[in-house]
């Protein structure tokens, strides 16, 4: 390792570095130290670096003796453009990455941790790389985030579970192991890093609840057919996380939608339109919530008279649907708790601006929400489904915005700013 510090910028272009902030800005300008320890789960550490880097990170590694030989430094060299650190010098590179300095590490992430690591940073123990940078950061109050990976007897070791508890009481966090085939498998890699973005990100909405509805819901027309529409609950879902990282407790109300939650959202999960409104009924009468953000695409209409039983095709040359309308979920919601910020979301297909902020307007004026997000699902790269969109704010006060093409986590944090504003400007 040559050079006078691990944290000097490189002043050409790194084409290892060309994926940082591929995806999100949500760690930009943040320095993260990743340790990997002799878990066999180090295999994994480069899709984890390379990951946080995605989300806008730079990160620099620190390796105990034993990772070394499941994988080499060099690929960690590779995978994110800095230096590794695999043992102490002169240079006191662990005082460099987490000590009180102004280009010291923001967080450290223990991923694989051994069982060894655990005790050894909870007893006060630095006889390596990894736990001579842990006790630095306890020490100077860097957050730190432990992502376990060994076999399972040895994650239920009495010792090794205390140990696990006096460092959350000290405000370690932990992202907890998948218990499958014997083992405490290192979480999976996404939970990792929604566990770094939550721990990094201002808690702007520390203390408000929020329910956030998503996905489509379903229509029985009869067993096996159903009434339904293309949505995948990305929006919502992009929505709830966001939230979650902002220190918002979230209620997600999420119908059969092809995304996986996040790991730390209570989700009540549905299927009909009717169960949709009966959650968000039931949600907001046992809870007062902030911010209700209706961001579904539950099913306009209903078949009358499902059937019990399966449909024939046999000798049909036609079938005659006798279809109803739903309830509106955003009107019960409102009448439930007319105190809280109402948020809508308003799809049209094929329409100009000027009509689908009208239609917003009509949305505003039948359920009272505060602001409607709408989009027109006919455009390209803005349909159910798709990771884009394009959207208008329309403001019952308004006044209207323009998110022009981008993706829907960023749409996310646009409409949160605007949540936070205009909660502000109630108080």
């Amino acid at each position: 390792m040559d050079g006078d510090s691990l944290l000097t910028q490189e002043t050409e272009v790194d084409l290892r570095k060309d994926i940082t902030g591929s995806k999100t800005k949500l760690l930009r300008s943040f320095r993260i130290v990743l340790c990997i320890t002799g878990s066999i789960a180090a295999f994994k550490a480069p899709d984890l670096a390379r990951e946080l880097m995605r989300h806008g990170a730079d990160v620099f590694v620190v390796m105990t003796r034993p990772s070394t030989r499941i994988i080499h430094p060099n690929l960690m060299e590779w995978a994110t453009g800095n230096r590794v650190v695999t043992g102490l010098t002169g240079k006191i590179e662990h005082v460099q990455l987490a000590g009180k300095s102004t280009t010291a590490a923001h967080l450290v992430l223990i991923a694989p941790s051994t069982a060894n690591t655990v005790s050894k940073i909870a007893a006060g123990i630095d006889d390596n790389p990894v736990t001579a940078v842990a006790s630095v950061a306890l020490g100077c109050k860097i957050p730190v985030v432990i992502a376990p990976g060994m076999h399972e007897p040895m994650y239920s070791n009495p010792f090794v579970l205390d140990a696990v508890r006096k460092l959350k009481e000290t405000g370690v966090h932990f992202v907890d192991p998948v218990l499958a085939e014997n083992k405490a498998k290192l979480a999976p890699i996404q939970k990792i890093v929604d566990e770094v973005i939550s721990v990094l990100s201002p808690k702007s909405m520390e203390g408000l609840n929020l329910l956030v509805t998503a996905g489509p819901t379903i229509e029985q027309i009869d067993p096996v057919r159903i009434i339904t529409n293309p949505s995948s609950g990305k929006m919502g879902m992009a929505i709830a996380n966001e939230a979650l990282h902002r220190g918002a407790e979230v209620t997600l109300v999420y119908g059969p939608g092809s995304e996986k939650p996040d790991y730390s959202t209570k989700v009540v999960r549905v299927k009909s339109t009717e169960e949709m409104m009966d959650a968000v009924n039931t949600t907001l009468r046992n809870r007062y919530h902030d911010v209700i953000i209706a961001a579904a695409a539950p099913a306009d209409f209903s078949a009358q008279r499902p059937m019990r039983e399966k449909l024939s095709s046999r000798g049909r040359k036609s079938l005659t649907l006798e279809l109803t309308p739903t309830p509106k979920i955003i009107s019960v919601a409102r009448k439930t708790s007319p105190k809280s910020l109402l948020v809508a979301f308003k799809a049209e297909y094929s329409v100009n601006d000027k009509d689908l902020e009208l239609r917003a307007r009509t949305i505003i004026g039948e359920s009272g929400a505060d602001l409607v997000v709408a989009n027109d699902i006919g455009r390209k790269d803005s349909g159910f489904g798709s990771e884009t969109s394009t959207v208008l704010l329309v403001r019952a006060a308004g006044n209207v915005s323009r998110i022009r093409l981008t993706t829907k986590k960023v749409i996310a944090s646009r409409l949160l700013d605007e949540v936070s504003k205009m909660l502000k400007r109630r108080s």
